[in-house]
């Protein structure tokens, strides 16, 4: 057994679209010094205690000295129903039902993502003077790797979730269509279980038995194991099951 240690895996963020788009807001103005020690940071886990609520992100990292320190995000929230009701513009709502899938669309993240430096204000009891200290960028990168694992998240950050987006689409002030093809809104009955389906085209009543071809029919009778003498009865079983299988349908 070797005693050699195992590396550790590597770890990432920014992955997805929606991850780069929160952290590239949170870089601007950093300069390479502290965005390269976060990263380092980031990789030797010292964030604890990362908490992500509506609109604000709570960290503790572990830095230079004995007591960690302690950070601060806070996002510009969005509204659910402002954000719905762009959707609808755009005839984007079933972004709405791709985030729910698990995907990241585009026209939804643009609507949610943080888009400037003024979007996330951040603070930390280090002594660091500058724009983004080394423990709020680190603190940045473990919310950007859990939006790479739960898109969701990034709603939670911008002080939403997907219940309310849902809960305002289906629930907006435009009047409802007939038509069921209209993604202005989500349907009520979304999964269908109240609606009726039409009966199946009827279709020609063939006989299998007669449709086969008999050379090939034979072949695959001898390929089961029956005796070339027992064909002939092979053949008027089958008439049998295929002509009890019609009674019973």
């Amino acid at each position: 057994m070797s005693g050699r240690r195992r590396a550790a895996p590597i770890r990432g963020y920014g992955i997805t679209g929606w991850s780069r788009a929160f952290v590239s807001v949170v870089e601007a103005g950093a300069d390479h010094r502290h965005i390269t020690g976060a990263r380092r940071y980031f990789r030797d886990r010292h964030v604890d205690a990362l908490v992500i609520g509506d609109g604000t992100i709570t960290s503790a990292v572990r830095g230079t000295q004995l007591d960690p320190f302690d950070v601060i995000l806070r996002t510009r929230t969005v509204d659910a129903d402002t954000v719905v009701g762009l959707l609808r513009t755009t005839g984007d709502v079933d972004d709405l039902l791709a985030l729910a899938r698990g995907e990241q669309p585009a026209g939804l993240g643009n609507l949610i993502a943080p888009t400037e430096s003024a979007d996330v204000e951040s603070s930390c009891t280090c002594p660091d003077q500058a724009p983004r200290c080394i423990h709020v960028l680190a603190t940045a990168f473990e919310v950007a790797a859990e939006v790479d694992r739960r898109p969701t998240v990034l709603l939670q950050v911008m002080g939403t979730d997907l219940p309310a987006l849902l809960g305002a689409a289906g629930g907006g002030d435009a009047e409802p269509s007939d038509d069921p093809s209209n993604g202005d809104v989500l349907p009520e009955d979304f999964y269908g279980d109240t609606v009726v389906l039409p009966p199946p085209p009827p279709f020609p009543a063939v006989d299998a038995l007669t449709e086969l071809e008999p050379a090939a029919l034979r072949t695959a009778l001898r390929a089961s194991g029956v005796p070339a003498t027992q064909l002939a009865e092979a053949f008027d079983d089958l008439a049998t099951f295929y002509a009890e299988l019609k009674r019973r349908t």
